[in-house]
């Protein structure tokens, strides 16, 4: 049985004329609500500058596409009736004061973590994967962790911060790494292990809930999946649906791993961070740590890696081909973070910057 993804995108609410971030996310909420035909697939953020949206669970990466551009067209639809649009960037080019959302839980925080929840004005690309049970789900987080630092880089969008060129690609992986549960972890062996670290970290009293738990892969508490929580928003809808083959690869193949009892890797939490950093800073312009052995080749190579790693699970999903494809094309004309710099370049704007990212957003 081929194993369901499905997609949650953040994206940032800006206005019309400016295209500077606007705090509208209760209006556009409730725009989308009455434009809806059922239940609406969108929710709040922590900033009200956010809106974000789930799509269904897809077995075809088509259906997939299309629910994408489908929820994407709609909160673009929702945002224009009160005078703002969307766009899929991982963090604002412009500079913006983040106004914390409505509600106990946003308040308290605010409260309890103070400027790192201000400064959280981040947009990221959430990807969950079907699987069996938890044990199950334990041998697929244990497995995926060397990898995740290449998904990383190839959804890196977010290369400006407050108005400035941070030099990172991926800047918003470096600001989501400063609460107290997020990044890599190390392997946990069962699903009884896995469960008792999680209620060890709620019950030091520093996180609210297990929703908290922001590791960069978890094993969602709301649905029966894997999920794989490090990547940016992607400003085109191709390169997110690229993610979402790619991560069910990962998914699958780790998930036969643990089947046929092989190890996990063991590579230690400090690697995994150094591998991460690397993927936020360059991107795919430069140099990544390979997973197999955690020293510096060109990004193209361990891209190449990873496709080949996932090769026979894409196989029998029937996805190999494409693929192959769309990371060629990715590779060739970079991601969301060169797309921004090269508009830059070319026009010295950053409000052109973000003009243009809200009309790639909807491909």
């Amino acid at each position: 049985m081929v194993r369901t993804v499905g997609v949650e995108e953040e994206l940032l609410l800006v206005d019309a004329q400016s295209r500077e971030p606007r705090a509208l996310s209760t209006a556009v909420l409730a725009l989308a609500e009455g434009r809806a035909e059922g239940d609406s697939a969108f929710e709040s953020e922590l900033h009200r500058q956010q809106l974000e949206f789930a799509t269904k669970p897809c077995r075809d990466m088509r259906e997939l596409g299309d629910e994408i551009m489908r929820w994407r067209a709609e909160a673009a639809e929702s945002a224009a009736q009160a005078g703002a649009d969307v766009v899929a960037l991982a963090t604002a080019p412009l500079p913006v004061s983040p106004s914390i959302g409505e509600g106990e839980r946003y308040r308290w925080l605010a409260e309890k973590f103070g400027l790192t929840t201000q400064e959280q004005l981040t947009c990221g690309c959430h990807i969950h994967v079907s699987v069996d049970s938890d044990e199950e789900g334990v041998g697929v987080l244990d497995r995926v962790r060397p990898w995740l630092p290449v998904v990383l880089a190839l959804s890196a969008n977010s290369p400006f911060w407050q108005g400035q060129d941070t030099a990172y690609d991926s800047y918003r992986s470096r600001i989501w790494g400063r609460w107290p549960s997020a990044g890599p972890v190390e392997t946990f062996g069962s699903a009884r292990r896995y469960h008792e670290e999680v209620q060890a970290l709620v019950d030091t009293g520093v996180l609210r809930d297990k929703g908290m738990i922001y590791f960069d892969a978890r094993l969602s508490h709301r649905y029966p999946t894997a999920e794989v929580r490090v990547a940016d928003v992607c400003l085109d809808p191709a390169d997110a649906v690229l993610l979402a083959t790619l991560v069910r690869g990962l998914v699958e193949t780790a998930a036969r791993s643990w089947s046929a009892g092989d190890p996990p890797d063991p590579v230690g939490v400090g690697l995994l961070r150094m591998a991460a950093w690397q993927a936020g800073r360059s991107g795919l312009h430069g140099q990544l740590l390979h997973p197999a052995t955690m020293r510096p080749e060109p990004a193209s190579d361990v891209v190449g890696a990873l496709l080949a790693h996932v090769h026979d699970a894409l196989e029998d999903n029937g996805d190999f081909t494409a693929a192959e494809d769309a990371v060629g094309r990715v590779l060739e004309r970079g991601t969301g973070a060169r797309t921004q710099r090269d508009v830059l370049a070319r026009t010295g704007s950053l409000h052109a910057v973000v003009a243009e990212c809200v009309s790639r957003t909807r491909g």
